[in-house]
């Protein structure tokens, strides 16, 4: 028995400087097979306990399976050691040198028709108004004969919209002129009551300083009930105030035309200038800035609404004029002309997110 002992003794001596040597993990693992593996050593010297008298395997059994925790618990031991070297070599590594400069400040900057965007969703969201998206690309029925278009309507014809090359069946695709087909498309597939506003990139065939082939628009749909132009003129004289960020506007309608609305109406507000500044909500002069109307009757029916139980006020403007009014931007044509010098005089701060407790603009 005591050399059996004896033996325990020297393999735990032999185990232990080979677990206290391992350098890595790899070879600690090599250690952990070699001793308690299918055929470690610990492993080899417990089924011989079989063979053994009752009293033999007891003392043995006792003397074997403590010399397996000591292992298992020394192998434990080393492998925290090496995973705390591991990590303190990594952090090392990692150390960041606070001594070293600050990065200069990032160059990037707001796109003005970005920034407006944002301002105009920031109003009409604080008003209960959702986002609305529609695609670029529309069919002749989404962006004419829905919404009232004649056949013989001008906006029909080649110099106005962008068509592209008919199909088989002679149907022509286009670039939406408009935002308006996703009114068409939400009141098809929502049941009122709605209040979206629509922005996104039009396209129509014009190209001056204030006219560019694609530009930006903003619209509004809300589909009720009980809808008047009462609360179309309310809603729209607090939109003025809010994105012009002043405390009083003047506005008043005038009686226009559109094919989707009816009465129809162009809103204009007050404005003075001075010297090249364009102030809002002083002076006698006008400023269309608008369209807007009660929707017709005959696009609540091709849209599956009865005009009878529902009725609803749209709006739209250019993102793109609402822009250079309010910042001073006297060209359209600079908004697409990718120059950088332009973007860092008229582009704002990325941090500057648009909202109504802080400020709109900076």
């Amino acid at each position: 028995m005591s050399a059996v002992m004896t033996d325990l003794a020297a393999l735990e001596a032999e185990l232990s400087a080979r677990v206290a040597a391992a350098a890595d993990a790899a070879s600690l693992e090599e250690v952990r097979v070699a001793a308690l593996g299918k055929k470690g050593a610990i492993t080899e010297r417990l089924k011989t306990l079989g063979a053994l008298s009752p009293d033999e395997r007891k003392s043995m059994g006792a003397a074997i399976n403590a010399l397996k925790d000591r292992v298992t618990e020394a192998l434990e031991a080393r492998k925290r050691a090496l995973d705390d070297a591991a990590l303190d070599q990594r952090l090392a590594a990692e150390r960041l040198d606070v001594s070293l400069p600050v990065r200069p400040e990032a160059k990037g900057r707001i796109h003005p028709i970005s920034q407006v965007t944002e301002e105009v969703v920031a109003i009409f969201s604080a008003m209960g108004f959702d986002v609305a998206e529609g695609p670029d690309i529309e069919d002749d029925f989404h962006n004419f004969t829905a919404l009232n278009f004649p056949l013989d309507h001008p906006a029909r014809e080649m110099h106005d919209t962008f068509f592209f090359e008919p199909k088989a069946d002679g149907s022509r695709m286009l670039l939406r002129t408009h935002t308006s087909p996703v009114q068409i498309r939400t009141m098809m597939t929502r049941k009122p009551p709605i209040r979206i506003i629509i922005p996104g990139r039009t396209f129509r065939c014009d190209s001056d300083q204030t006219h560019t082939p694609m530009f930006h628009q903003v619209e509004g749909l809300v589909i009720d009930r009980e809808t008047h132009m009462g609360h179309l003129k309310g809603t729209l004289e607090a939109f003025a105030k809010a994105f012009f960020e002043v405390d009083a506007v003047k506005t008043r309608f005038r009686p226009h035309f559109f094919p989707f609305t009816e009465p129809s109406a162009e809103m204009d507000i007050g404005y003075e200038r001075v010297g090249n500044e364009v102030r809002i909500g002083t002076g006698s002069k006008w400023m269309e800035i608008l369209g807007s109307g009660m929707v017709h009757p005959n696009v609540l029916r091709n849209c599956g609404l009865d005009p009878d139980e529902y009725q609803g006020f749209a709006f739209g403007m250019g993102i793109d004029r609402l822009a250079m009014l309010k910042y001073g931007i006297p060209d359209l044509r600079d908004f697409f002309a990718a120059d950088a010098r332009w973007l860092e005089h008229y582009g704002f701060d990325p941090l500057d997110q648009p909202n109504l407790a802080t400020g709109l603009s900076r």
